[in-house]
């Protein structure tokens, strides 16, 4: 990886939530135990990779409830829905990075999304879902791939990937 993602060290640890409460605007930033990263094959068009990042990410906090904060509501008192409780990391690289990351993820057995180039000639979930039930997963036609783990086993699976520009 070209870069990665540091923040500054802090007593505070990812167990304990970020609300309003443990965190205010000049506390230091938290320092994750977890990662979640969304690795982007690198010849996709501005929207696929977009699309590809919206889909990937979708499915980590409907399996992994913890990976949600809270809810969100502004000085009115509206509310909103609430929101990963950390960043989520975009990475990219060819098509051989991905089959890696790919294969990486499988043999670390950590949560993982896929998305390949046969949905984006779908139009629904059902038909996203045939499209990847067709093919044998080595010969997947990746164009992405979401992890979420311990940060030192998303770091290995994402070994080779460049953080998106």
């Amino acid at each position: 990886m070209q870069r990665t993602y540091k923040t500054r060290t802090s007593p505070v640890r990812q167990s304990q939530s970020m609300t309003s409460d443990s965190m205010t605007p000049d506390s230091p930033p938290v320092r994750f135990d977890t990662k979640i990263a969304v690795l982007l094959r690198d010849d996709l068009e501005t929207w696929q990779r977009l699309n590809v990042t919206a889909f990937l990410v979708s499915g980590l906090g409907t399996r992994l409830p913890e990976t949600i904060g809270e809810p969100y509501a502004d000085a009115d008192g509206t509310p909103y829905l609430p929101l990963f409780r950390q960043p989520v990391l975009v990475f990219e690289g060819g098509k051989e990075v991905l089959r890696a990351a790919h294969t990486r993820a499988l043999s670390r057995d950590v949560p993982r999304a896929v998305f390949t180039s046969d949905m984006f000639r779908t139009g629904n979930d059902a038909d996203n879902r045939a499209a990847v039930r067709a093919v044998p997963g080595a010969d997947l036609d990746l164009v992405g791939l979401a992890v979420y783990g311990p940060r030192n086993a998303v770091d290995k699976i994402l070994k080779g990937a460049r953080m998106h520009p």
